[in-house]
């Protein structure tokens, strides 16, 4: 009775523990899964020495290659998209008044509003959240600003440590599991790296093939900058739900530049472009390259943005993908019996 109760007693604590990390266990799981997504990149890297040579480059020359190489594109990115994008925002500031004015002669020529108002009157008559004082929701914009940059740092330098240590880290866990089954957890683990680094690498081919369907479209209707918004667009596809959404409103955005019915056509191809990704681009690459049926896949969307909001959704596909190596690998330990 007493094992049973400490037993109990400890599980309880280590789960009120785990619950009260969660935070920080999202961040060393997230660690953990970039890790995991670029370890056969820096194996190759390591071992490239030619035919003959068991070893190439020392294993972390091999990961800082792969950071520069990461933040090299981050970079690149950055410096391709916003300069166009200060620019754009400039003129469409400037038409803002305009447009403004447009959109309130329509809704009072259709009897949708009584009178015209300007657009000073329009922005003192918003809503205010806080009981009209801004300082608390700027104190908390910048609280979440400086947390996100905090969070992104740490995942960065985790996932550094955690690529260094993974042989150790993973001949420590061995320790813990029997004999005859260590054969076995090892195949598991390394198919579970595989799988989640083919998810990272079948995020990346759904980014190319997402930013050329939007920049082939924009530019075949005559977009301005629509290399750029083929950018946010690719790198939008790599958040689930919401990126697509952003590289639709930074493209209808840019095209209230040129006129509303640019914007209003490059709206309906962008919600096109997003239901083919959804229903049909995502399961089906998914499938193909993490080896996740299309059913799994929309489903742990759902319950991964239903459990965790965005960050959720994110990590749902490479997490059902490790949870199906370990659901196979209990079916083949523990085969059914036949009546």
């Amino acid at each position: 009775m007493l094992h049973t109760v400490g037993a109990v007693t400890a599980a309880a604590v280590l789960v009120a523990a785990a619950y009260a990390a969660r935070n920080a266990l999202m961040l060393v799981y997230i660690s953990a899964l970039i890790a995991m997504g670029f370890a056969p990149l820096v194996r190759f890297l390591a071992r490239s020495g030619g035919p003959h040579q068991t070893r190439g480059v020392p294993r972390i020359l091999a990961i800082f290659a792969v950071y520069i190489l990461v933040i090299g594109v981050f970079v690149l990115i950055a410096l391709a998209v916003v300069p166009p994008l200060v620019s754009q925002s400039r003129e469409l500031s400037v038409r803002v008044p305009a447009m403004f004015d447009d959109m309130q002669r329509f809704l009072v020529r259709n009897k949708l509003m009584t009178r015209r108002i300007t657009l000073q009157e329009a922005v003192q008559n918003a809503p205010a959240g806080g009981g009209g004082n801004p300082l608390p929701a700027y104190f908390g914009a910048i609280s979440s600003v400086i947390g996100s940059v905090f969070s992104i740092i740490t995942v960065l330098i985790l996932s550094f440590y955690l690529l260094i240590e993974a042989e150790g880290i993973f001949n420590y866990v061995m320790r813990f599991v029997a004999a005859p089954q260590r054969e076995r957890v090892g195949v598991a683990a390394r198919e579970a790296v595989r799988k989640v680094s083919a998810w990272l690498r079948a995020q990346m081919l759904l980014a190319g093939v997402m930013g050329a369907f939007a920049g082939v479209g924009l530019w075949l209707m005559g977009e301005p900058f629509f290399y750029v918004v083929a950018l946010i667009a690719a790198i939008g596809e790599t958040i689930p739900i919401v990126g697509p959404i952003i590289g639709g409103a930074a493209a209808v955005a840019v095209a209230l530049t040129s006129s509303s019915r640019l914007a209003i056509t490059v709206g309906i191809y962008f919600l096109i472009l997003h239901q083919l990704e959804a229903n049909v681009l995502v399961p089906k690459i998914m499938e193909r390259r993490v080896g996740v049926s299309p059913v799994v896949v929309l489903v742990a969307l759902l319950m991964g943005g239903a459990l965790w909001g965005l960050v959720g959704a994110i990590l749902a596909i490479p997490t059902a993908a490790i949870l199906a190596v370990i659901v196979d690998e209990l079916a083949t330990s523990h085969p059914a019996v036949e009546p």
